[in-house]
């Protein structure tokens, strides 16, 4: 589960895991606050394909990836559902702050100093 370390790598996975058809991975290029450059993009598929956590298949220039989801139930019963649903927690968390207000990128860097 190491694959799933990076905020960037579980909101990829999530988004899979909740599609229902292949995503290629054009699809990612801004799943976070700042656009993630295609070289990176690629070492996160790389960590989640090695990991077991999604199967990617070449369609002419694309890959097409898919989750193991129904696989990795099977082993270990509720783990993904809990992973997903832990990061739309956190996910909530961040744009949303602790009041329930959506924050902005100038509140965001208040709260950092």
């Amino acid at each position: 589960m190491h694959a799933l370390s990076d905020p960037v790598r579980v909101a990829i996975f999530a988004q899979i895991a909740g599609a229902s058809c292949p995503q290629t991975c054009s699809n990612f290029v801004n799943i976070s606050q700042k656009a993630i450059p295609k070289s990176t993009l690629s070492q996160h598929f790389k960590a989640l394909r090695e990991a077991g956590l999604i199967r990617g298949e070449r369609q002419g220039v694309e890959m097409r990836n898919t989750s193991r989801c129904t696989e990795i139930n099977k082993r270990f019963p509720g783990l993904i559902a809990a992973i997903v649903k832990a990061h739309n927690i956190q996910l909530a968390k961040d744009t949303h702050g602790s009041n329930g207000r959506k924050r902005t990128t100038a509140s965001r860097r208040s709260r950092r100093k």
